[in-house]
């Protein structure tokens, strides 16, 4: 295994667990945006959430499963951006910016087609040189975007910085029934079915939304096979995973691409520690971190958001 990145956490975070749950419970990174409503094709909208400084090159940054622009996560690295000189932009997926979306599909793993029209947005606005972020499924976003058309990626996307990304999103299907972790597979269901309370109400007699069988659903296989997989049109919870998953398409990615993992994220299996051999992508594990955490002792921003600074900064 490739050499390892030890990040020194805050005092009391010694475990995967508590390097994930610290920052999403209690960090907090305020920031003032700007937002905007972005009309789409589909009848549907998504909201964007700006903090502009007045440049020309911009930062895109995709939240996580349920999460939204306002996660520390999100703010933080368009603050540390900011202070730079670079815009920044965090933008919401479909049903997550406070207000529920308008059809009876949500966002996904495998659907990077929002991120395109926000991308191909902000050039229009006048963008000249952007470089895209994501946690976790935000990472899966960016990555499909990257590899899934790379013939169609706009020249002003520079490159791209991502973390604890499920890349075999199976493998991390798995890790979070384990017995010990299924708290944080529950949290996500718990948010998952009451939007799908919402939608339920907003149109009646559509079995796809119909929250009837939620009763059975005891874990991701029964809620991406009963209601991600119809809903987006995949066969399957498993024709889902195979064809959502982003590990096959990173040999396709042409732009500078930095992918870090950490060895104790309680969310990511064995499958999501495999680096490509795509030279464009650089592949970092670290020792620690967690999911989504990689806090530093004494430090504002964390590893990772000092690193995709970094990394930005070499391809200027």
């Amino acid at each position: 295994m490739q050499n390892l990145v030890k990040i020194r956490p805050p005092f009391l975070q010694w475990g995967g667990h508590l390097q994930s749950i610290y920052p999403s419970l209690f960090r907090a990174v305020p920031i003032v945006y700007e937002r905007e409503r972005l009309e789409l094709e589909d009848g549907d909208f998504l909201d964007l959430d700006w903090h502009k400084v007045g440049s020309k090159k911009l930062i895109i940054v995709t939240h996580g499963l349920e999460g939204d622009s306002t996660r520390p996560y999100v703010t933080a690295l368009i603050k540390l951006f900011s202070q730079q000189g670079i815009d920044g932009l965090g933008w919401n997926c479909r049903s997550c910016s406070g207000e529920i979306n308008r059809l009876p599909r949500f966002y996904h793993h495998g659907d990077a087609e929002d991120l395109r029209t926000v991308v191909e947005h902000a050039i229009r606005l006048g963008y000249d040189s952007i470089f895209l972020s994501g946690c976790s499924m935000g990472g899966s976003l960016t990555l499909r975007l990257l590899g899934e058309h790379p013939e169609r990626l706009p020249k002003e996307v520079m490159g791209a910085f991502v973390g604890s990304v499920p890349l075999d999103i199976y493998s991390s299907v798995r890790e979070l029934d384990r017995p010990y972790k299924r708290f944080y597979m529950n949290r996500f269901l718990r948010k998952l079915k009451a939007k799908l309370m919402i939608k339920e109400q907003m149109f009646p007699g559509n079995e796809l939304v119909s929250c009837r069988d939620f009763v059975h659903i005891k874990n991701f296989v029964d809620f991406d096979g009963r209601y991600t997989a119809p809903i987006h049109g995949y066969r399957s919870a498993f024709d889902f995973y195979e064809k959502a998953s982003t590990k096959p398409l990173l040999h396709r990615v042409q732009v500078p691409t930095m992918i870090v993992q950490s060895l104790n994220d309680p969310f990511l299996g064995p499958e999501c520690y495999e680096p490509s051999d795509n030279p464009l992508i650089q592949f970092i594990l670290t020792k620690n971190g967690g999911h989504v955490g990689f806090m530093v002792q004494g430090q504002e921003y964390t590893w990772t958001e000092k690193k995709a600074l970094e990394f930005f900064q070499s391809l200027l």
